[in-house]
């Protein structure tokens, strides 16, 4: 059916139909933006990785040092904390479409850049095309890392805000997955180099034009809910200072940003950590690919089923719980040797119960903040867990020692291998310790559903489960001011 300003809306469930009659409105162009979004996220990820995969014939072909080398994946978390703030503003303040198309244009503009050393014959001191591109390709994750919040609250229904959400997020994993997976294929030898670069140049520059020629606007003309109606309704400042007292929300960023880190680290050192007892790269490559596949799956089912419950409180202090427990056993069964069945087990479940969480932490941050900007709400959280994840990763890595006595190590570095047990212990401990916290101290009523349901009851209240669920939070709901 055609819609207003030309667009097109979809034929809709019976809850959406009962908005239309309340003046609410979902349009089936909310899935364009939300695949140029998901297509940019995956794109901008196998920038951000495309090198470790096949770092030695890297650093053999344009001569860099391994320090050069860990540069070229470490700039984006640099990168992303400063440049975090501004994008939240400019998600909030200039709007959703142009901070997408910004993301896209940074993302192809980086991935051309970072291939002019092999395009170019003769160029002086590849190494800075390389982190320049790889730095404006970090400018580029901050616009588009935490916009799936916002464009869940503004385009899509209440029972579809979840999923929509757990799509554009994990689109992101699936990238560094990609990522790992395409870089081994692509170079077998130093003259592959070139042909790896172009081809990730193509994604990027197929999401550019997708983001210029078909996102039209930032905002529906009709909002699909209450929530969307009243969306960004607080200045970027106002909203800023009402995160700053909003117990709930500092709580749930800290820990969630801390969960974060601990992921990020184990990411970035699993190889590290596996190669000192004998594993195999392409084992610790398996194990990786093992905890994104199933941190996918973790999240798809999870997202369908908050979409229907609305458990967003007990989905995130569970999952978390989870994932703390196989980060327990990842952190005992990776000091052992010949345990690949269970280590690859317990990265299977720690990503199945880890990433799983991370969209919907996602929404509840958008929950307990509500009116609070969704880029503000999502991207602070964002940022807080970058900041979290390097000073993890710098702790982790300073707490290793070098193995005095002979080892059956498979590490590459050839300067003696590592001991990680404490490091890993304290990442065990510290995941531990984030979910307790979480668990005793997080608490808050569910702002975005109440208002929704405050504003629309004739349509609220035949919508079961859809909202039922949050208003069944009597004890969240009564503390609600």
């Amino acid at each position: 059916m055609a819609g207003p300003a030309g667009g097109w809306s979809e034929p809709a469930p019976a809850t959406s139909a009962r908005s239309v009659l309340g003046g609410y409105r979902a349009y089936a162009r909310r899935w364009v933006f939300l695949l140029v979004i998901s297509l940019l996220s995956c794109s901008n990820a196998t920038l951000w990785l495309s090198f470790a995969p096949v770092a030695g014939t890297i650093a053999r072909h344009f001569l860099l040092s391994t320090e050069q080398l860990n540069w070229l994946s470490l700039v984006f978390l640099v990168v992303s904390i400063p440049s975090g703030v501004v994008a939240i503003w400019v998600l909030d303040s200039i709007g959703l479409r142009w901070a997408t198309t910004l993301g896209a244009f940074l993302n192809f503009l980086g991935s051309v850049i970072r291939s002019m050393p092999s395009m170019v014959v003769g160029t002086q001191d590849p190494f800075v095309f390389l982190l320049g591109g790889q730095s404006i390709c970090a400018l580029a994750q901050t616009l588009v890392i935490f916009s799936p919040a916002k464009l869940a609250a503004l385009w899509f229904p209440e029972h579809q805000r979840a999923t929509a959400n757990m799509i554009g997020t994990m689109s992101n994993p699936l990238g560094i997955l990609v990522a790992n997976l395409l870089s081994p294929i692509l170079v077998k030898t130093e003259e592959d180099i070139p042909l790896m670069l172009g081809t990730y140049i193509l994604p990027a520059g197929l999401t550019f034009l997708l983001a210029t020629a078909c996102l039209w606007e930032s905002v529906p003309p009709t909002p699909p809910s209450v929530g969307a109606a009243q969306s960004t309704s607080l200045p970027f400042l106002a909203g800023l200072k009402l995160l700053t007292r909003n117990k709930a929300y500092i709580t749930l960023a800290v820990c969630f940003g801390g969960g974060v880190g601990i992921f990020s680290s184990f990411s970035a050192l699993l190889e590290q950590v596996l190669c000192v007892n004998g594993y195999s790269s392409e084992f610790a490559g398996l194990c990786g690919a093992l905890f994104i596949v199933f941190g996918v799956l973790g999240a798809v089912a999870l997202g369908l089923y908050v979409d229907r419950t609305k458990h967003f409180i007990e989905a995130v202090k569970i999952g978390l719980c989870l994932a703390s427990l196989a980060c327990v056993a990842f952190a005992v069964v990776s000091q052992l040797q010949g345990q690949t069945v269970v280590l690859a087990a317990v990265c299977s479940l720690l990503g199945f119960f880890g990433f799983a969480v991370a969209p919907i932490a996602m929404e509840l941050a958008v929950e307990c903040s509500f009116p609070v900007g969704e880029g503000t709400a999502a991207g602070l959280v964002f940022v807080l867990g970058q900041a979290e994840g390097v000073l993890i990763m710098v702790l982790l890595t300073s707490l290793t020692v070098r193995h005095a006595e002979p080892s059956v190590s498979t590490c590459w570095d050839g300067q003696g291998p590592l001991d990680w047990k404490v490091p890993m212990l304290l990442m065990a401990g510290l995941c531990v310790l984030f979910s307790c916290l979480l668990m005793v101290l997080f608490h808050t009523p569910y702002r975005r559903l109440q208002a929704e349901a405050d504003a629309s009851p004739s349509i609220q209240e035949d919508e079961r489960p859809a909202t039922a669920a949050a208003l069944d939070h009597a004890p969240y709901l009564a503390a609600m001011p």
